[in-house]
């Protein structure tokens, strides 16, 4: 009974990622070609997506069930990208809550303005409710969980970048607690991603660095658990065994 109760939550789990990244191309490509046809795109790309997840229960799917398809293959829109001023001199606390525990967090927006700007909107709006912290490092010098992605799987939306980096150390050293934003290869690729440093760490800083926004203040213990873990694969850095979902962030 256990083990047809976890199959199914695999397929589950992996049904909910098509939709959702199918959805995401509709959206994407809504946004390049703002017309009529470009929408009717996304509808059928949402209908293929919720039929896709519904082969995955069975061939007579509860209403329940349904609700849940259609919950989850919709994406929301992200905003534009907020301006410094939203958070410029302000801090902010709240709560980081996952299925594991609750953390506690603070972020500065006199140190980071533009992030922590992004960050408040973002949590404000909902977006991080149901994502997943889809990546664990525990290397000698780099401890960190990594969160936000918009379809768990570490990409970014590409209609959704910015930057530049903010308040990086100039030693490479994020002190355990650091909350920081994740970013791809250049200072203006910083998304909806952040990490959570549970270890003291050096990152490298030969292209620019990190951005710390903030500090966790509460619940550090809750992220070394998750760590303590490991990967799935059993490496160094990869999705955590102990699967991590975001049922809100909060900030004040």
């Amino acid at each position: 009974m256990s083990a047809h109760r976890t199959s199914r939550e695999d397929r589950r789990r992996v049904a909910r990622m098509e939709a959702r990244r199918a959805f995401a191309a509709a959206r994407a490509q809504r946004r390049k070609r703002d017309n009529l046809f470009a929408a009717a795109a996304a509808v059928v790309l949402l209908a293929l997506a919720v039929a896709l997840q519904v082969s995955w229960f069975s061939s007579d799917p509860t209403a329940e069930e349904l609700a849940l398809l259609k919950e989850d293959a919709a994406v929301a829109e992200l905003p534009d990208v907020p301006d410094p001023s939203v958070a410029a001199g302000k801090t902010f606390t709240g709560s980081l809550s996952l299925g594991q525990g609750e953390v506690g967090v603070e972020l500065d927006g006199a140190a980071a303005p533009q992030a922590v700007s992004v960050f408040k909107t973002l949590a404000d709006d909902g977006y991080f409710t149901g994502k997943d912290c889809h990546r664990l490092t525990a290397t000698e010098t780099v401890s960190v969980l990594q969160c936000g992605s918009p379809n768990g799987d570490g990409q970014a939306d590409q209609d959704f970048l910015w930057g530049p980096v903010e308040n990086a150390p100039a030693d490479g050293v994020y002190p355990a607690g650091t909350v920081a934003v994740a970013r791809g290869n250049d200072v203006m690729s910083n998304g909806t991603q952040f990490f959570i440093v549970y270890k003291d760490s050096t990152l490298p800083q030969e292209t620019g660095g990190y951005t710390i926004m903030g500090k966790v203040t509460s619940g550090l213990d809750v992220v070394q658990a998750i760590a303590s873990s490991g990967t799935d694969s059993g490496g160094t850095d990869g999705f955590p065994k102990d699967p991590v979902t975001i049922n809100s962030f909060t900030l004040k």
